[in-house]
């Protein structure tokens, strides 16, 4: 069964209904095959082989019996920010180690209810803060196209589990580019939806205003199908919108032609690496050739969107982070001798430096003094940046560009630079910041490693979004392209 981990989902799917093999059968050869890999890739942190055999067994029963949805026994990976009830979900922290969810996240309920198999929980930056992998307590994941490279962050382990193929799909999370710049460094597609389009119940929190769940795949098609499960309306969660469920795949094969695609100058600056440069060029030419019509255009508040991203999500941190206090649920420190111990020493050991540094960062800009001056002036940038995409969506259908302004660097380059670290975020922040979708997917290699180009659309036009993709992927191979490096035992 080697060449089906090279399938599509669809691929996967048709196997399914045909009988040529059984859920069973799949789910194991996914298994046996993290068991190999794995200690190579570091991308999971919980495997749950039991379960997933016994979910399998399941959606053999549904295809046996005609009741199958379309994800009915295709395996999965989640990011282990998604509460899944009685597994470890660590969220990549030492804080939440021991803690075992007592209820389902609606993504992961939604899953189980569409059928889906959950192979395990990937690794991720701790509290999903970081660019790189490097901020879990269980070590990064690596890049599969490169071992001493990272794989991106936070949600770099369904990245690295999606390129390796040890998943066909993986949900993510993205509160600044975590589902995009991961993809993109990795190889792979991945869609970060518009903000409240899935549902955040069970979600950990890092920056409530700007997180958003979202898949993870290999193509623009298989984005559809996983999409087309775990969005919709859930009553508990208030930031979620009251659209219902929808099929994303529908619209897939609609022509492209006469949509017109804005190029946003500021992405094409002094600071994006000359080949990727050249990679995004042809990119946005190919789309041309499908018909599609290009304009420049400027969003002029780019420079302020990450200052302004780490100001607000930090700020956003330092109150979510405040439930960690070594009371009611995760690390504890022994033998506290006060009420004040108990809260300091926890949360010393339970915290790594980045998740400390934002809490700092975070409290500093919501004290009384600074709020004026970085807190609110924060938001009204924000709704500068906000009014940059409506103007500029008035004129253009989609805005291309890089997902990242370089490939994904070697481990340990930026441990001691934070501040560089964050600059990668420079051209995916400002769609969290919006609350757009937007979608990053391969477009070419730099130095043998992938290349990402990011496309943004309008408000919930995440059918039309994924229609341009997948246009640009039959008419290429850059998402088909696998790695060839020895990976595990």
């Amino acid at each position: 069964m080697h060449d089906v981990i090279l399938s599509t989902v669809s691929a996967l799917k048709e196997g399914l209904l045909s009988k040529k093999y059984s859920s069973v059968e799949l789910t194991t050869e996914y298994l046996d095959r993290i068991k190999t890999i794995d200690s190579s890739t570091n991308s999971f942190i919980t495997v749950c082989e039991e379960a997933a055999l016994r979910q399998a067994a399941r959606a053999d029963e549904l295809i046996k019996q005609g009741k199958a949805g379309i994800l009915t026994g295709i395996p999965y990976a989640n990011k282990d920010i998604f509460c899944t009830k009685n597994v470890r979900t660590t969220c990549g922290s030492k804080m939440l180690d021991n803690f075992i969810a007592p209820y389902n996240a609606t993504v992961v309920e939604k899953c189980m209810d569409a059928g889906m198999v959950m192979l395990g929980k990937t690794n991720m930056d701790e509290f999903a803060m970081g660019s790189s992998n490097e901020t879990s307590f269980y070590g990064r994941a690596k890049n599969p196209w490169d071992l001493t490279r990272v794989s991106g962050g936070s949600s770099g382990g369904s990245a690295t589990a999606v390129a390796a193929r040890l998943a066909p799909l993986a949900t993510g999370s993205d509160t600044g580019g975590s589902i995009r710049q991961p993809s993109a460094f990795c190889g792979i597609s991945g869609l970060k939806p518009t903000y409240g389009r899935v549902s955040r119940y069970g979600m950990i929190a890092f920056g409530s205003s700007l997180d958003q769940g979202g898949p993870m795949a290999h193509c623009v098609e298989d984005l559809a199908l996983l999409l087309s499960v775990i969005a919709g309306h859930d009553h508990r969660d208030s930031t979620s919108n009251k659209r219902g469920p929808e099929n994303f795949c529908r619209h897939l094969n609609k022509s492209v032609k006469n949509k017109v695609i804005g190029i946003p100058k500021e992405y094409f600056s002094n600071n994006l690496n000359p080949e990727i440069h050249l990679i995004i060029d042809e990119a946005i030419k190919h789309i041309e050739k499908l018909g599609a019509k290009i304009k420049d255009v400027s969003l002029p508040s780019t420079s302020l969107v990450v200052p302004t991203y780490y100001v607000l999500a930090s700020a956003e941190c330092s109150s979510n982070m405040s439930r960690y206090d070594g009371v009611r649920f995760g690390h504890r420190c022994e033998d506290p001798n006060s009420i004040e111990d108990l809260y300091e020493r926890s949360r010393a050991e339970g915290f790594g430096d980045e998740v400390k540094r934002r809490i700092l960062m975070g409290t500093y800009a919501l004290s009384s003094g600074y709020y004026d001056a970085y807190y609110e002036k924060a938001q009204k940038i924000r709704r500068l940046v906000k009014n940059d995409y409506i103007s500029v969506f008035k004129d253009v259908d989609f805005l291309i560009g890089p997902t990242c302004p370089s490939i994904a660097f070697h481990a340990e380059t930026f441990t001691h630079d934070p501040v560089q670290m964050y600059l990668s975020d420079v051209y995916t922040v400002s769609a969290n910041l919006a609350g757009l979708p937007s979608l990053s997917l391969p477009a070419g290699f730099s130095q043998g490693m992938p290349v990402g180009m990011q496309i943004t659309g309008n408000y919930f036009r995440e059918s039309e979004l994924l229609s341009l993709g997948h246009a640009y992927q039959t008419n290429t191979d850059w998402h088909n392209r696998y790695t060839t490096q020895k990976l595990g035992k």
